[in-house]
């Protein structure tokens, strides 16, 4: 998973990153709140892993701007050495999913980052189909169906049509794309996201009389809707 880690301590972040690189995961850091606040309002994250206490913007006040400006519900995980019920609470309730404190033990943050994901997105680990709207994803045989007619896709268009499914409500930025789906190859491109993508929406009717939105967003990405067919108004993702 893609994570952005906020943290001004070089050697802490240096610690951290390595600990999620090999963990399998991506991670991206940032020493400021300002640079963080100016990748993550045009590019998209799994998590965002904050610390409290920046040369220029706290991390709280980074956490209010996610909540109001991000449109979607990111997890996000705050590690900190503030360790007061009252510093603790203040944070919950603004918005953040979980809290450790500093010194952290590695194994007690890569199960924390799984758990705040998995419950974000929701874990696919037992589930043989996925079915959402009129689409039924064979996760087994990396195959899609509608009504039980089978829809012929390559394998990327099958992983990118599940990855955007899986994140049906989000805004997904083209970068983020392409390292779920690609991996970090230098030798793919953005215009390989917006190809795949125009495929998919054509061979999986995504449109509004199906029931479904995909939108192109503009110095982003793409964002995948599921929509009310009487009165073309997205749907309100579930979670759980």
């Amino acid at each position: 998973m893609r994570i952005a880690l906020l943290e001004d301590d070089a050697q802490q972040a240096k610690l951290v990153s390595l600990w999620l690189e090999a963990a399998g995961h991506v991670c991206q850091h940032f020493e400021s709140g300002k640079m963080f606040i100016k990748t993550v309002s045009h590019d998209s994250f799994d998590l965002l892993l904050l610390d409290w206490n920046l040369p220029d913007i706290d991390g709280d006040e980074v956490l209010s701007w996610v909540r109001q400006r991000v449109d979607w519900h990111i997890p996000v995980l705050f590690v900190t050495s503030r360790d007061s019920e009252e510093d603790i609470v203040h944070v919950l309730e603004r918005g953040a999913d979980d809290y450790m404190v500093k010194p952290i033990r590695r194994g007690e943050l890569i199960a924390r980052v799984a758990a705040l994901v998995r419950r974000a997105q929701g874990s696919t680990k037992d589930k043989e189909k996925i079915e959402t709207g009129d689409l039924t994803l064979d996760l087994e045989h990396r195959a899609i169906s509608r009504g039980g007619e089978p829809i012929e896709l390559t394998g990327k268009e099958f992983e990118l049509a599940l990855f955007l499914i899986k994140h049906t409500g989000r805004i997904l930025s083209r970068g983020h794309i392409l390292e779920s789906v690609w991996g970090r190859s230098p030798d793919i491109n953005t215009r390989t996201v917006d190809t795949h993508v125009s495929r998919i929406r054509k061979k999986l009717d995504l449109n509004p009389e199906r029931g479904w939105r995909l939108s192109a967003i503009y110095q982003h990405g793409y964002r995948l809707e599921r929509i009310d067919r009487g009165t073309g108004e997205a749907v309100p993702v579930q979670t759980t």
